[in-house]
This record gives structure tokens, C-alpha cells and sequence, in this order.
């Protein structure tokens, strides 16, 4: 599948409703600008905000209809099912404790939906989501957006194509430092809620970035982790949930890995980085230059292979979208996923099989990540005990 020349025609756009990304939330407008990048979405209604004033608001800011402007998400349900017109998907954009009811309730009333991550803030609620998405029949897609990085891409595709060899250790990274100091009491409203329990759920730093490191290793490798031993840390006075993790890995494949995840390491801003290493060859990516994959073949001089660059393989092409030496990151990560959510509407819509190459996270990946979190817990509880992964 190809994603050049974006528009496909194929029965227009898909009308997008969304909940949560109202006014002073930065991933709503992430999304927003996502679903549009590659024109298959069209933003048509949403319940921006717990409270419908401020949805009411942020829904005018947005150029709203205010008939498709609601106070609730479960008005929205009820008024876009009961229109010809109704939203066909919608994006979940909420703090996490409101990702499993939202999702319910659209995947009951027959609407896609595209979910921002963790899929629920429990193990046990994903496995009940993961059973409504499946009586449902509708498509359910989970926005880990590092997995449409054209980089990500093409050492997912060398990874399985055998260029690394067997593959031996992998060590995965996520440090910011936004957190080094108690941005919740300044006013943070990204803050507050990551460090409150209530709806964050039970992971701090491992919940909110530790899962994009762990979602990633799996990703490129193609492996589960089976097994870990984990140490998680709050480092700042008075901080409920982990603001700091470390751990050791052990992959279904046989590999060890290790995985670090912090929000108070000073002097770092955005840093996921991945390193996977075989018996044939080495590979190492940094998000903060996307763009950028090194390869290093066993005895031979290390390789820096750029997007849509030469050596370019077929996966990470299919999702780039300017020529070699522009850059592309964040935003078109987003819409990657996005586009991809596209196809799978569409397939659903028409009785069709979707295109090749589609290769986003899903429910599996979000069970994953709930199952990663509680290890992560009861692991650091039990003092760095190895704790086994539910498969």
C-alpha cells in the first residue's frame, strides 16, 4: 500500500467524532491535525470536555456545528446514531480512566474507534474491552504513534526480513524531565492528571511512556516480552505514581533485554530510543532524529540509512511522505496511524480484505501494554522479583 498522493476518493472522508481535546489539551490537537494530514477524516462532532461549558467553548473555537456539539460523550453517542450523518469513527483524546467507558459505549453503538494508549487503565477492563471490540465487529485502533515512523518501519522490516540474525539483546529508553520538579502544582494541567491514580491508573512514568518503549522493542522485534524484573521509583516528595523505572527483560524469543523509563531525568526532553542487536548486526534509533536509522552489519563499517533515502525498504516508504532530507516526525507519525485506521474503516465499510502492508497497533497491542504495567507493579512490589507476562 501506498500512501502518495493521499486522496483516494473511495467514498469521501470519514466523519470523525471526538471525546476529550478540548480547550488546554495537547493531544487532542494533535489528533485533529493527524486525521487531516492525509485527508481521510473530517472532524464532524465531539464531547470536548468534562464539563459541557467548556465543551460547548471548545467545540466553537473548533467551528463546530453546535447541534454536534455535546455535552457528554454519551449525548454524542445518542445524537450522532440517531443522524444519517452520524460520525462513522470516533477519537478517544481523554485522560485514561475515561478511555474504557468511552470505548465501550461507541463500540456498542457501532462506531470505529481510534484510542489514544493505554487501552484501559486495568488488565482486567482491557480483556472486557478486547471482548466488546470483538462482538462488536467494529475496528478498534490504539494511536502508539512511534510505530509509523518510516524508520520504525524499515527496522521492523529488516528485523523479520533476518538482516540482524537471531536477534540477542534489545534496550529500550524513554527520558523526559518535564516531571523532575511538581509541574502538578503549577497549574499543569498535562501534569495533574498523570500523577493522580484516579486517572492515570496504577502506572506512572511506566503507564504514560514506559508502554511506548515496551510497545516498540515488541514492534521492531516481533517479540513478546514473557518475563521481567522491575525497580519503579517516585522520586518527588509526595508523588503517588512511579516517575522513574528500570528493568530487565526476557523475550519469548530468547532474548534479554532492558527498559528505562523516566520523567525526572534532567537535561533530557523527548529521548525514546531503541537499539536491537543479533548475532548478524546491530540497530540503533533515537526519536529525536526520526529520520535517521544506523545499521551496523558484524565486521563491516556502520551504515546511516535516512527516509526515503537509498536503501530505503518498501514498508518504510509506503508511509513517507516528502522526498529524502525533509523531515517528517511526530505529527506524521500520528497520521500514519491514522491513514491506516482509514483503510481499515473502509475494508469494514465495503466487505473487503484491507490493503498490504497495514501494520498498526491494535487491541493485542493494547493488552500487552495493560499486562506490561501490572508486571511492572507487582514486580517492584515484590522487591525486582521476575514477574511472567499473562500472554
Amino acid at each position: 500500500m501506498t500512501v502518495q498522493g493521499r486522496s483516494d476518493g473511495q467514498a469521501g472522508r470519514i466523519r470523525l467524532g471526538m471525546v476529550g481535546g478540548g480547550e488546554g489539551a495537547f493531544i487532542g490537537a494533535v489528533h485533529r491535525i493527524a486525521s487531516r494530514i492525509d485527508d481521510h477524516f473530517t472532524l464532524v462532532a465531539g464531547a470536548l470536555s468534562s464539563t459541557p461549558e467548556k465543551a460547548h467553548a471548545s467545540a466553537r473555537a473548533l467551528g463546530l456545528d453546535d447541534q454536534r456539539s455535546y455535552g457528554s460523550y454519551e449525548d454524542m453517542v445518542r445524537g450522532e446514531a440517531a443522524r444519517p450523518d452520524g460520525v462513522e469513527a470516533v477519537a478517544i483524546v481523554t485522560p485514561n480512566h475515561m478511555h474504557f467507558p468511552v470505548a465501550k459505549t461507541c463500540l456498542e453503538a457501532g462506531f470505529h474507534v481510534i484510542c489514544d494508549k493505554p487501552m484501559t487503565v486495568t488488565l482486567q477492563e482491557a480483556k472486557a474491552l478486547a471482548e466488546i471490540a470483538a462482538a462488536s465487529g467494529r475496528v478498534f485502533v490504539l494511536t502508539h504513534n512511534y510505530t509509523g515512523y518510516p524508520m520504525i518501519r524499515q527496522a521492523r522490516a529488516m528485523v523479520a526480513r533476518g538482516d540482524l540474525g537471531t536477534i540477542r539483546v534489545v534496550i529500550a529508553e524513554y527520558a523526559q524531565d518535564w516531571l523532575a520538579a511538581r509541574a502538578e502544582d503549577a497549574g499543569s494541567k498535562q501534569a495533574s492528571w498523570r500523577v493522580d491514580p484516579a486517572k492515570a491508573g496504577a502506572g506512572g512514568a511506566i503507564g504514560d511512556i514506559g508502554t511506548h518503549a515496551h510497545n516498540l522493542a515488541c514492534y521492531v522485534t516481533g517479540a513478546r516480552v514473557a518475563a521481567l524484573s522491575a525497580d519503579l521509583t517516585s522520586f518527588v516528595n509526595g508523588r503517588v505514581l512511579d516517575d522513574n523505572a528500570s528493568m530487565l527483560l526476557r523475550f519469548d524469543n530468547g532474548a534479554k533485554g532492558m527498559l528505562w523509563a523516566s520523567q525526572v531525568a534532567v537535561g533530557n526532553e523527548n529521548g525514546l530510543t531503541l537499539r536491537v542487536y543479533g548475532d548478524k548486526g546491530g540497530l540503533e534509533w533515537s526519536q529525536e532524529e526520526p529520520n535517521r536509522l544506523w545499521y551496523t552489519p558484524l565486521g563491516e563499517p556502520k551504515r546511516l540509512l535516512t527516509r526515503n533515502g537509498a536503501g530505503a525498504d518498501s514498508a518504510a516508504i509506503a508511509v513517507a511522505r516528502v522526498p529524502a532530507g525533509h523531515p517528517e516526525g511526530y505529527l506524521e507519525g500520528f497520521a500514519t496511524i491514522y491513514m491506516e485506521a482509514a483503510e481499515l474503516i473502509r475494508a469494514a465499510r465495503d466487505g473487503r480484505s484491507p490493503a498490504d502492508g497495514i501494520a498498526l497497533p491494535t487491541i493485542a497491542e493494547g493488552l500487552a501494554g495493560l499486562a506490561f504495567i501490572e508486571a511492572c507493579i507487582a514486580s517492584s512490589k515484590a522487591d525486582g522479583a521476575w514477574v511472567r507476562l499473562e500472554a
